[in-house]
């Protein structure tokens, strides 16, 4: 076996395939379990020898003296394999083994194992050789040492243990190394006191970040500490005691602390041998740097800012000079960051309290100071004066634009459609108003402001008390002027508003006059058609029809007052147009309109009062004659001729002044008014008959009373004919309805 160290990433490649493997197990003698699993696989006789080379390396010298039981298992492997693997062994360890157990397979080897036995080469070999089932492993070996592939208890994950293996080595070697590079540079600070000037930063780099290799040290020996080293628990099996059997063979804990120990040493003295140097390096950067700091703000840096003084006169001008300004400040903030980091690291040296020069740097601290201060005052309040100055300058620009909409707007014609065209336009004109206002007073606040930031800037220097009063003054005059103009300009459109307003209030006049006067036109035109459609009834006795007759002249002196009305909302609008001098409008239609319809409702108005006071004279006369003992022949007969007048009357289309014609109400509305006609004559004409048989003969009754009755035969029979008539028309219309229906 080579004395060589081995290193597993070496041969990673090959421990993955669990050739062999240690799983912390242990014979009845203390010493170590060697597995070497054997696979149907054909198995590589040289990787298998290294894996036994890195696996017999990791134990110690102690360890190895007890002697190793190697538990060959060839169960799916052949016979020759197995006894090449024994006696491979014989040149690998042979000192070291103690007993090897070859597990075999229930069946197949017992003809081939009479040509070979182990037991009578075991001068040769140096060590026993036995056969054995897996179930009776149990008779060399404790349960709770074998893994579960032989029916014990002890458990063992190969990847673990080489992943945790692979940690170890990596440890061990960056330690030993880091180790090594600190003592080195440790050793050699004394000599470097002595050269000042020499820079020793390349001996200050190690190879490897000590933290992270002590951090590394510090989970590994945790983990040891914790668990063993192939993964599993510490302790036997259940119930069992609590030991590990690789405690001080495998696990390797006081290697780790060791170096853990002697890494912690080396490094603290790594750190102070850091800190003094960097101690000593900083004083002489810092002084420099400070002066770099203070010359340049009090020279360059100054100077930006005096030859930076105006507010601008415009926003466009004024986003220049922010821009400027900001590239100003880029420029300070370079040397204001190098100022903290000075002010930091001084803060840092004097609260140590180990250095003799703590005058001096209070010294350079308080100068650093004061000239970052004041420099940092100046920027911002050249900051504040200009920020103000683009919210002045954007609250000029956005109400000049809203003057010049503003004077747009009444400049522009009002030709408005509607009476609701022109409330909007009025709210708009308005609401324009209202905001002109309002950006008018914060154009004045945004001035104040902006005038008191410029009284407010402080002084420049010791030397300088106050900024060139040239520039200060023209940016006064520009501030006031601006506003001032802004003053003239809203003045301007407010009584311009003023004109605007009355003349918008008259036109929301005129066209209300407009929409009332075609109202009126559309009331009227409703009152004509409610009468020539509803006002067909005249009554069926002469107290209804006095009624219907008053209701009609209520009905008509609505009518005159709605027209009355429109004819003054016409007036109106005539004057209104005059006021405005709006030519180009007019009344139009509407007063045509308002008296053809007029004067269509006076015609149908005295053609329904006409009738109304005719049939009140014949429901007079007739219920006289109906209620008289006594009648007169002569009431008889002027009834019956005021009757048959009526009858022809609703019977008579009303005729319009332009000539057309209409009917009150439906045929049917109108028949049911002559039926009512035609049954009072009935009554009358029965009335003439029982007077007349009072007053006649008997010779002639006979005669007189079949006159009588023919006469009565034929009204009975206009009756009929009438009713028929109606019956027809009813079932007319009905067809026309469902024929209609249909055609939907």
């Amino acid at each position: 076996m080579s004395n060589v160290t081995m290193e597993a990433t070496t041969i990673l490649s090959i421990l993955k395939k669990k050739l062999a493997f240690l799983s912390g197990g242990k014979d009845r003698r203390s010493g170590l379990i060697l597995t070497i699993p054997l696979s149907s696989d054909q198995t590589s006789m040289e990787e298998l020898s290294a894996t036994l080379d890195y696996l017999l390396s990791i134990p110690s010298e102690k360890c190895k003296a007890r002697g190793f039981t190697v538990i060959v298992d060839g169960r799916k492997s052949q016979w020759n394999i197995v006894k090449t693997v024994v006696l491979m062994l014989q040149n690998v360890i042979p000192a070291e083994v103690s007993l090897v157990c070859v597990v075999k397979p229930d069946e197949f080897w017992d003809k081939k194992v009479t040509h070979f036995c182990f037991w009578k080469e075991k001068d040769r070999l140096g060590f026993e050789v036995i056969l054995v089932s897996a179930n009776k492993l149990t008779r060399y070996i404790e349960p709770c040492q074998l893994t579960d592939d032989f029916g014990g208890s002890l458990d063992y994950d190969h990847n673990d243990w080489l992943n945790k293996r692979l940690v170890f080595e990596k440890f061990t070697k960056e330690s030993t190394s880091l180790l090594d590079e600190l003592s080195i540079i440790n050793d050699s600070d004394k000599s470097s006191l002595v050269d000042k000037d020499k820079s020793a930063d390349c001996a200050l780099l190690p190879s490897f970040d000590p933290e992270t290799v002590l951090q590394t040290g510090h989970e590994l020996l945790s983990e040891l500490q914790q668990r063993r080293f192939n993964g599993s628990e510490v302790g036997g099996g259940q119930g069992g005691p609590a030991w590990c059997p690789m405690e001080e063979e495998l696990l390797a804990q006081p290697q780790v602390m060791k170096l853990l120990d002697s890494l912690r040493e080396q490094y603290t003295k790594y750190q102070e041998l850091c800190r003094q140097r960097n101690k000593r390096t900083q004083l002489d950067e810092i002084h420099t740097k400070v002066m770099q700091v203070v010359t340049w703000l009090q020279g360059p840096g100054s100077e930006l800012l005096k030859t930076h003084q105006t507010i601008g006169d415009s926003m466009r001008a004024a986003q220049a000079l922010q821009q400027k300004h900001e590239e100003i400040e880029s420029q300070h903030s370079e040397w204001f960051a190098v100022y903290v980091e000075l002010n930091q690291q001084i803060a840092a040296l004097l609260s140590a309290g180990e250095e003799e020069e703590v005058v001096e740097l209070k010294a350079l601290q308080q100068q650093l100071s004061d000239v970052c201060y004041q420099q940092a005052s100046q920027l911002e309040s050249r900051q504040n004066v200009l920020q103000a100055a683009q919210c002045f300058h954007s609250t000029t620009q956005e109400l000049s634009q809203q003057l010049d909409g503003l004077l747009g707007m009444l400049c522009a014609d009002v030709a408005p459609a509607d009476g609701a065209a022109i409330q909007q336009n009025l709210k708009l004109l308005e609401e324009k108003l209202q905001t002109v206002e309002a950006g008018l007073a914060s154009l004045r606040q945004k001035g104040g402001l902006l005038l008191e930031q410029m009284c407010n800037q402080p002084s420049w220097s010791l030397e300088e008390t106050e900024s060139p009063a040239g520039e200060q003054q023209d940016n006064v005059q520009h501030i006031q002027a601006v506003m001032e103009e802004m003053q003239l300009r809203k003045q301007r459109c407010e009584d311009m508003v003023d004109v605007r307003r009355l003349k918008m209030l008259q036109m929301v006049q005129l066209f209300k006059c407009e929409e009332d006067a075609l109202q009126a036109v559309e009331w009227l035109s409703e009152l004509l058609d409610a009468l020539l459609k509803t006002h067909v009834r005249l009554g069926d006795e002469s107290q209804e029809t006095r009624t219907m007759l008053d209701k009609h002249r209520k009905f008509v002196d609505v009518a005159q007052s709605t027209y009355d009305y429109g004819r003054q909302l016409l007036q109106a609008t005539v004057v209104l147009c005059q006021s405005l001098r709006c030519t180009t409008r007019s009344s139009g239609d509407t007063l045509p309109r308002l008296n053809r319809v007029w004067k269509q409702f006076s015609v149908s108005a005295e053609e329904r009062q006409q009738r109304l006071e005719l049939a009140l004279s014949f429901h007079s006369a007739a219920e006289r004659v109906l209620h008289q003992e006594c009648v007169d022949p002569e009431s008889l007969d002027e009834v019956d001729s005021s009757g048959k007048s009526l009858l022809d009357r609703l019977t008579v289309p009303v005729i319009f002044p332009d000539g057309s014609e209409q009917y009150f109400g439906s045929p049917s509305d109108t028949a049911a008014a002559a039926d009512g006609v035609r049954e009072r004559l009935l009554l009358v004409e029965e009335r003439r008959l029982q007077l007349q048989e009072v007053g006649l003969h008997n010779d002639n009754v006979e005669e007189k009373l079949n006159g009588q009755e023919m006469r009565l035969d034929v009204i009975g029979e206009e009756l009929s004919e009438k009713e028929e008539q109606e019956e027809e028309e009813a079932a007319q219309q009905n067809e026309e309805l469902e024929r209609a229906t249909q055609d939907c």
